[in-house]
């Protein structure tokens, strides 16, 4: 099943499968690919940004680009 990053449940595991192009760049240097494994870990509430994992770094993303992530997870 796939779903938007910000939509992803505290620990949930996925594997990024899509990043629109507006983005891509911007998070590349992070770590954030597609093919990458991701886990959520925190989120803020009320449009706050979200903290993932990814190679072992924790990345700390806005809800604007969050939402512009979409990340294959297991249903």
């Amino acid at each position: 099943m796939q779903k938007r990053l910000d939509e992803m449940a505290y620990e949930e595991e996925g594997v990024v499968a899509k990043i629109q192009e507006g983005v891509r760049a911007r998070v590349a240097g992070m770590g954030v690919r597609v093919g990458k494994k991701i886990k959520m870990l925190t989120k803020e509430p009320l449009k706050g940004p979200v903290v993932v994992v990814v190679d072992e770094a924790d990345i700390s993303l806005g809800i604007g680009i969050a939402d512009k992530i979409i990340v294959e997870v297991d249903g």
